[in-house]
C-alpha cells in the first residue's frame, strides 16, 4: 500500500516541469506583446526570410513537449509517443488560444497554433535521434 503512495506521489512530481511550464504559457499569454519586449527580434533579424513566424511560440512548445517526454518517461519512443506528446501540445495551444481571446491586445490565431505544432514536432523529431535521446534518457534517470 506504501509502495503504490510513494509511486503515485514519484509519478505527480515527474509533472511538475510540464506544469510549470504550462504555467509560464500562461503567464506569457496573458501579455501584450509590448509587456513581453522586443528580445525575439534579434531572432527574426537572424533568420530574416521567416520574419512572419512566431518564434515565442515555436520556443514554448518545443520546450513544453520536452517536459511532457520527461513526464511520460515511456519505455520506448514509438511514434504514437511522439504523436501522442505533439497532439497534448496542441490541445494545450488551444487553449492558449482561447485565453488570448480575453486579452486586450491580443488575438487567437491559427498561424500561433502551427507555431505550436511545428515547435512540438521538431522537439520529438530531435528526440528521434538515437544520441540525443539516450543522453535525454540518462538525464531522466539521473534526476528520478
Amino acid at each position: 500500500m506504501a509502495e503504490g503512495k510513494a509511486r503515485s506521489a514519484a509519478h505527480l512530481v515527474r509533472w511538475l516541469p510540464a506544469a510549470g511550464w504550462m504555467a509560464v504559457i500562461y503567464y506569457l499569454s496573458s501579455r501584450t506583446g509590448d509587456d513581453l519586449g522586443g528580445w525575439l527580434d534579434e531572432i527574426r533579424w537572424l533568420v530574416p526570410f521567416m520574419k512572419s513566424f512566431d518564434w515565442g511560440h515555436f520556443i514554448a512548445y518545443f520546450i513544453l513537449a520536452l517536459t511532457y517526454l520527461w513526464a511520460w518517461r515511456p519505455k520506448r519512443l514509438t511514434l504514437g509517443v511522439k504523436s501522442g506528446i505533439v497532439a497534448l501540445c496542441l490541445l494545450y495551444g488551444l487553449t492558449d488560444e482561447f485565453h488570448q481571446s480575453f486579452v486586450p491586445g491580443r488575438t487567437p490565431d491559427v498561424a500561433d497554433l502551427r507555431n505550436d505544432g511545428i515547435g512540438a514536432a521538431l522537439a520529438m523529431l530531435l528526440m528521434s535521434v538515437p544520441a540525443v535521446y539516450r543522453r535525454f534518457a540518462r538525464l531522466v534517470r539521473f534526476f528520478g
